[in-house]
C-alpha cells in the first residue's frame, strides 16, 4: 500500500506518512523493532516535510520514535525524542489533555528505565492526575497509568504500595478490555513476578500460567511479551 500512494501522490505526502507510521506501529508490536526504527524514521521526515514542523501529528511521530529507541534500550536517542514531544503536546494542545497525559506517562517510563525513579514518580502522577479530570475513573489509560506506578514501586522493592496498585489495573483491564486482552496479560506478569519476589511463589505460578493461556494464541513465539512471561515461569519453576 506504502508503495502504492508514492506512486500516486509522490514520496512526500501525508497517506505516505500514515501508511509507514502504521506499518512501523505493527513491527513494534510484533517486536521487530529495528524494521519499525526506520520506517518511524522515514514517517518522520515526511510528516515534517508535509506539515509544519510545530504540529501534533509530528509531535506524534516523535514520540513514536522516542518510544522504539527506548524499547531497544536506546535510551540517549529517545531521552531528547521525548522532551520535544511533550513540549510540543504541551504547546499545541494545552496542560491539560489526554495527549500531554501520554506523553507525561511516556517519558516517566523512560525515567524508570533509566532508574531515575524520583522524577518517574512525578511525572506518573501528574498523568494520572490530568486522566481522572478528563476520562473519570473507568478508562483503559487509567488503568494503564496506576499500573505504570504501582511497577515504579515494584522496582525499588516497596512491594506493599505497589501490590494494590498492580490489583487494582488488574481488575481495570478485565472490566475494560476483556479478559484475554494481552494487556491483562501484562498485568498478571506484573503481579506474579510481586507474588514471585515475595516468595508467593504457588500465587505467582498461577498467574503466570493465566498470563501465557492469554498470550499463547495471540502473539508469535519470538514475540518479547511471550518470550519474557515464559522465562519468569520458568525461574519459578527451578526454585
Amino acid at each position: 500500500a506504502i508503495e502504492i500512494w508514492k506512486t500516486a501522490y509522490g514520496k512526500l505526502h501525508p497517506a505516505v506518512a500514515d501508511g509507514q507510521d502504521n506499518l512501523a506501529l505493527l513491527y513494534q508490536t510484533q517486536g521487530k523493532y529495528s524494521d519499525a526504527e526506520a520506517l518511524f524514521i522515514q514517517a518522520l521526515e515526511t510528516r515534517k516535510h508535509c506539515l509544519d514542523i510545530n504540529h501534533p501529528r509530528v509531535a506524534t511521530n516523535i514520540n513514536n520514535l522516542a518510544h522504539c529507541y527506548k524499547s531497544q534500550g536506546k535510551l540517549s536517542e529517545a531521552e531528547p525524542l521525548y522532551i520535544e514531544a511533550l513540549t510540543l503536546f504541551k504547546r499545541l494542545l494545552g496542560n491539560r489533555h489526554p495527549t500531554v497525559a501520554e506523553g507525561l506517562n511516556n517519558l516517566g517510563m523512560f525515567y524508570i528505565a533509566k532508574k531515575d525513579y524520583s522524577s518517574a514518580e512525578n511525572l506518573l502522577i501528574e498523568a494520572l492526575e490530568i486522566q481522572r479530570q478528563i476520562l473519570g475513573e473507568e478508562h483503559p489509560n487509567i488503568a494503564t497509568s496506576i499500573n505504570n506506578i504501582a511497577y515504579m514501586y515494584d522496582l525499588q522493592n516497596r512491594f506493599e504500595e505497589a501490590e494494590p496498585l498492580y490489583i487494582k489495573a488488574l481488575n481495570m483491564r478485565k472490566k475494560l478490555l476483556g479478559k484475554t486482552h494481552p494487556k491483562v496479560a501484562i498485568s498478571l506478569n506484573n503481579l506474579a513476578t510481586l507474588y514471585r519476589l515475595t516468595n508467593r511463589y504457588e500465587d505467582a505460578k498461577s498467574l503466570y500460567k493465566e498470563a501465557i493461556e492469554i498470550i499463547e494464541p495471540q502473539l508469535d513465539n519470538n514475540h518479547p511479551l511471550k518470550i519474557r512471561i515464559k522465562e519468569n515461569l520458568a525461574k519459578l519453576e527451578q526454585k
